[in-house]
């Protein structure tokens, strides 16, 4: 290890040279009251950033062992420093400091969800933050003294304001991390409760808009807490806050229902997104879901690969096979049933639906077309005939928002209407209006769900490799994987909220067709290995790089990519 003057005489000796000379300063540095790490050093101002760490030691941050005595707590932790680092950057840092990324300081710090990442990493020896630096240059000339300025100047300042203690304030860290405490409190009770969600009374579910996702502030008042029905409600002991009531959803097929505008999509959206934790002040602190949840959904055009589509499509025309199928391009139906079959498959408990990106022919068929087109020439058994069967034989349950269709009714357990966005559980009444009048159609299900058949991917239908390099990955917004020459889609799979989820999905395809997919894996349980692996080492094990621009997905986003690669190859299992 070098000391701190060594790294200043070092860039004194390569100020005005080549951009390339900037290789020279990567190493470690004795800070004093820290370590500095210059891990990697771009190639040129216009390249990614430079990778950078800082590691204090466990006295030195003086952060009270109570704070990250459990892995929840410990990432609520991370989730506060990483936020409080990107914080003292915008106060500190200059900023550009010369062509391209130069001047540039930034760390991985998310936004209303609370994951694990790998910008900020607590043991019990140190906390380390890994984040990013543009060194300065002019065209390809290095600029010495602006990068003094950075590493000298603003960086100690960034450490000191951000990862110390003392000089943070220790209310806002401890709601911080008890608040993420309390969620996961929650979400975890579910199952023994008998509940898929719970939605916490004072919750504010809407969003400022469909690309940002804090909560919507409305001047006028307009925007009303969430209420529980009387009839709904639970309440469960917290950790920290007490005790806190809600609407508890339970287990079995759940109804939204409502006018249009009145907030059924809202509520379902906080359902899908209950699935993570979030920041204090999100308004959703309180909304958890099982973390088996799945949102389904139509999906043109997307490749689909030997899956057992049968429970919902058979008899198709010129006998082509739905036990087995594939194709290229998936219509709406045949799209939505994929997705469904594919969570099932990963080991999904709960699916969210919402009428409006569902495809009609999958959702019903009623009386009329029923007697029009008879069931020996339709080949699609609707969802509506088979979400029963699907919870009586397998244990899962639907929540399904429903503004059109009164059929559904005949297969309700609960029905909760949304009325200018309070909550009323219209159970009752829609029992009595099935009663009344029936809907006259017939169901088409049988007697049964039919089979969730596993499969095993092909290692060989994963080739990252993209021109002279073996391994090309990353993540192009939190939607696409770019995967050697493939691109992956993700668009439709919404539960994924975070680029540096996709990122690390990316790698994760490649570790998995290294380790796991060899054949004699179903896809269920590489990934499950997969994830023990992570839990064990930490997302660390992907990358030979100390990255700090990971986040933890879920198994069922991970799956996702798996199931829209266009290469893949699979085999059923028995």
């Amino acid at each position: 290890m070098e000391s701190a003057q060594f790294l200043k005489d070092t860039l004194r000796r390569i100020d005005r040279k080549g951009y390339k000379a900037y290789k020279d300063i990567k190493g470690r540095y004795d800070w004093g009251d820290y370590v500095l790490s210059i891990n990697h050093v771009q190639g040129d101002p216009f390249a990614a950033p430079s990778r950078v760490s800082v590691h204090l030691s466990r006295e030195k941050a003086a952060f009270p062992a109570e704070l990250f005595a459990t892995k929840v707590r410990k990432t609520a932790l991370a989730d506060f420093l990483g936020r409080s680092f990107n914080r003292a950057v915008r106060a500190t840092v200059k900023g550009s400091r010369g062509t391209g990324k130069s001047g540039y300081v930034g760390i991985d710090h998310g936004r209303q969800e609370v994951l694990e990442r790998t910008s900020i990493h607590i043991s019990e020896k140190e906390v380390e933050a890994r984040f990013f630096m543009g060194l300065p240059g002019s065209g390809r000339t290095i600029l010495g003294g602006e990068a003094q300025a950075m590493f000298f100047e603003e960086l100690p300042a960034v450490v000191n304001r951000a990862l110390l203690y003392k000089n943070l304030k220790a209310d806002a860290v401890r709601a911080h991390v008890e608040t993420v405490e309390d969620q996961e409190s929650l979400r975890s009770r579910l199952k023994a409760a008998g509940l898929v969600a719970f939605v916490g009374d004072g919750a504010v579910l809407p969003r400022r808009s469909g690309v940002d996702d804090r909560p919507l502030t409305d001047e006028a008042g307009v925007v009303a807490p969430f209420q529980s029905p009387e009839s709904l409600a639970v309440e469960f002991d917290t950790p920290n806050a007490g005790t806190v009531r809600g609407m508890g959803i339970p287990r079995g097929i759940t109804l939204i229902v409502g006018g249009g505008f009145h907030g059924k999509s809202t509520l379902l959206h906080a359902l899908e997104r209950g699935v993570y934790c979030h920041i204090p002040g999100d308004g959703r602190e309180r909304v958890a879901t099982l973390s088996e949840t799945v949102k389904i959904r139509a999906e043109d055009g997307r490749s689909v690969e030997k899956v057992d589509i049968s429970p919902f499509i058979a008899n198709l025309p010129y006998e082509r096979d739905t036990v087995a199928f594939s194709t290229e391009n998936a219509s709406g139906s045949t799209s939505q049933v994929a997705n469904i079959m594919e969570s099932l498959e990963t080991g999904a408990e709960v699916l969210l639906m919402d009428e409006d990106t569902c495809a009609t022919n999958l959702m019903i068929r009623d009386e009329r077309m029923q007697e029009l087109v008879a069931k020996d020439r339709e080949p699609i058994t609707p969802y509506i005939d088979k979400a029963r069967h699907l919870y009586a034989e397998y244990g899962v349950s639907t929540i399904l928002v429903m503004g059109g269709v009164g059929d559904y009714f005949d297969v309700a357990d609960t029905v909760i209407m949304l009325d200018n966005y309070y909550a009323h559980n219209v159970t009752g009444r829609a029992m009595e209006i099935k009663e009344l009048q029936p809907s006259g159609r017939q169901p088409e299900g049988g007697g049964h769900f039919g089979a969730i058949k596993a499969r095993s991917p092909r290692g060989e239908s994963f080739n990252p490799s993209r021109g002279k390099k073996a391994v090309k990955i990353d993540a192009k917004g939190v939607k696409t994987i770019l995967f050697g020459r493939l691109e992956i889609d993700l668009g439709g799979v919404e539960q994924l909220v975070d680029e540096s989820q996709t990122r690390a999905i990316g790698d994760m395809l490649h570790h998995l067709s290294l380790h796991y997919f060899t054949g004699d894996l179903s896809l269920r349980v590489a990934l499950t290995r997969l994830m023990d692996d992570i839990d064990k080492g930490g997302l660390d094990i992907l990358s030979p790089l100390k990255r700090g621009d990971y986040a933890l997905p879920r198994i069922f986003e991970v799956a996702a990519a798996v199931n829209r690669m266009r290469s893949l190859k699979a085999d059923q299992r028995e």
